[in-house]
């Protein structure tokens, strides 16, 4: 049986740790986060300089880690706390659903609520005040879609790997 409240604690130590580096990196530099903004303000401002993309690849690449290291413990300590009575399923469920969890609160907290409803001006990047991209829900929408493909596919292999193991 899935222990929902584990899932959901992780999933909510996932979605903290998460969102706090992603808000830290808009008020960095928002540019660094361009490839992920509506394409009505991509296409109004420069493409990224170099040393944008060098940023952003040495920030991207420890996010990408954080999404996969937290899933990944949580369902191997799933996994030491059932013994073999864990079964794939169980795993796989377990890692979807702490990663569909900071898909969710990246869509209601940070895309919908901040980006969308409150747009601080910290999100906002020059030249591109006032533009629709910034109340555009439906793009966010779109984005969490992709992020719940997102989330099977890392519970299948996360669920895979740890159950191998």
């Amino acid at each position: 049986m899935v222990d929902l409240g584990k899932t959901m604690l992780d999933g909510a130590i996932l979605s903290a740790i998460a969102s706090v580096f992603l808000a830290a990196l808009l008020r960095f530099n928002p540019r660094l986060l361009l490839q992920d903004y509506p394409e009505d303000i991509q296409h109004r401002v420069a493409p990224k300089t170099e040393q944008e993309k060098r940023q952003s690849l040495r920030v991207g690449i420890p996010f990408l880690i954080l999404l996969g290291a937290v899933p990944f413990i949580s369902t191997l300590a799933l996994k030491r706390q059932g013994g073999a009575a864990a079964s794939f399923p169980q795993l796989f469920l377990n890692a979807f659903g702490v990663v569909f969890i900071f898909n969710l609160v990246d869509l209601l907290l940070l895309d919908w609520l901040m980006f969308c409803t409150l747009t601080p001006g910290f999100v906002v990047i020059p030249g591109t005040e006032g533009m629709e991209g910034y109340k555009d829900y439906g793009y966010h929408f779109r984005a969490f879609l992709t992020g719940t493909v997102f989330s099977i596919v890392a519970g299948l292999v996360i669920g895979g790997v740890v159950a191998l193991l």
